[in-house]
């Protein structure tokens, strides 16, 4: 699951514990403001004590909503390449996997002009850092407005350019592919999917999957995720899904909304029931809701 930093960046491997998870996902400052306070070291050494404790790996960061790498402003993208290069230091300093960038719009260009500023960005944001076991990862949009990264020859073309001087891969979403137009809620649209995925980014170079519903219809390029089962994706392709051979040994993180208490771990037990795993959450978790 994606779980809160509310209160102290460790509140995030504790609320996953109890959750029951085996991996999560994390804000390393408020998303959604420019001016972040940077956490102090005491604050890193508390939550990665509490991450070996629970033994939660891997750990995946998910940059600010407001970086744009892409922009074709010059005051944006300035602002966005500086809170990228923060959004590194502090993942590499919780001892984070994975950092997940939305790869930004186009507004103001084209989409090659954007997909080129992109990778220069996230280059520029990187230079001089020494990056050790992070990787970023590039994640697919649902295509809304200017959006780079609708496609997976997007997400591809991104990797494949910043990949000569960075560790980067992908993160897939599966409401994102489903609202961009690939099939996924079909067994056959399932298996083209992957082997598009296969053919653009390689399926070597996935390593995370978000796992959410679309609240949308398919092909409507409007990002809003829905619990698992509940939504137009519906369970029985998340069980494809899930039990894909291709997919199945990778971590799936749930982005899916809290309406009421209890829905994150409602999310978590219908992932695993459709998973077939034997444990439930309930017994991983430490009792009911």
């Amino acid at each position: 699951m994606h779980t809160s930093i509310a209160g102290a960046l460790e509140n995030a491997a504790h609320r996953a514990k109890q959750l029951g998870c085996d991996t999560f996902q994390m804000f390393s400052a408020n998303p959604r403001g420019w001016n972040t306070l940077e956490p102090a070291e005491q604050d890193y050494e508390r939550f990665r004590a509490a991450r070996a404790v629970h033994g939660l790996a891997p750990v995946v960061v998910h940059d600010n909503y407001l970086i744009n790498l892409a922009s074709a402003d010059p005051l944006i993208r300035g602002r966005s390449i500086a809170a990228f290069r923060r959004e590194i230091r502090r993942a590499r300093a919780l001892g984070a996997e994975y950092l997940v960038a939305h790869p930004g719009s186009a507004a103001g260009s084209s989409a090659s002009q954007a997909i080129r500023t992109c990778v220069e960005s996230l280059r520029r944001a990187a230079n001089g850092l020494a990056l050790d076991s992070l990787m970023i990862l590039i994640e697919n949009t649902a295509g809304q407005g200017s959006a780079i990264g609708r496609t997976f020859e997007e997400v591809a073309e991104i990797v494949a350019g910043a990949s000569e001087d960075l560790p980067v891969g992908a993160c897939i979403d599966t409401a994102h592919c489903f609202e961009a137009g690939y099939p996924i809620h079909t067994p056959a649209g399932l298996r083209a999917t992957v082997r598009e995925l296969e053919l653009t980014v390689g399926l070597d170079k996935v390593w995370v999957i978000h796992a959410n519903d679309s609240k949308t219809g398919f092909g409507s390029h409007a990002d809003r995720h829905e619990h698992i089962g509940k939504g137009e994706i519906g369970p029985e392709a998340f069980r494809r899904i899930v039990c894909h051979p291709s997919l199945r040994q990778l971590p799936f993180i749930c982005e899916t909304p809290i309406d009421r208490p209890g829905d994150d771990r409602r999310n978590l037990r219908m992932m695993r029931r459709l998973a077939g795993e034997k444990r439930s959450c309930e017994s991983s978790a430490g009792g009911r809701e």
